[in-house]
């Protein structure tokens, strides 16, 4: 009878150790998720201060439109003028496509970059304060 009970007590640990797996595993996915969510809010933002137009999928003609393009990137395609078009497409949360033409596309890309610079500064500037150590330059 001791010996049922161990085992008992052994089915319960690893019962408990699956639970907490499950656990760990949809907390690090949700917060992968999250992160997504929030480089697509940004990207949007750029988008819409490049000169992209933001349109609304309604019906589900337009919704199977949107995805139907690569999700969360930036495609070429030809325009209905035969000009290049970019489109960056998220059917996954707010159902909408960005529109936007060659120039609005190379404002983007600059954008990006002078955002990129602008985050490598910072990175920089914070690594050279932390050389001072606390006592700052000035000691």
């Amino acid at each position: 009878m001791k010996i049922h009970q161990e085992k008992e007590g052994g089915g319960m640990n690893r019962n408990l150790a699956a639970l907490t797996f499950v656990a760990l595993t949809g907390g690090l996915l949700s917060g992968c998720a999250q992160i997504e969510k929030s480089d697509a809010i940004s990207v949007e933002r750029d988008l819409a201060a490049a000169g992209f137009q933001m349109k609304f999928a309604k019906s589900p003609a337009q919704i199977a439109k949107v995805g139907s393009f690569p999700q969360r990137k930036i495609t070429r395609v030809a325009g209905p003028d035969g000009k290049p078009r970019f489109v960056w497409a998220d059917a996954a949360d707010c159902r909408c496509i960005y529109v936007g033409t060659e120039a609005a596309y190379d404002r983007y890309q600059r954008l990006s970059i002078n955002q990129q610079i602008a985050e490598e500064n910072e990175m920089a500037a914070q690594m050279d304060w932390d050389t001072w150590g606390p006592w700052g330059p000035w000691w």
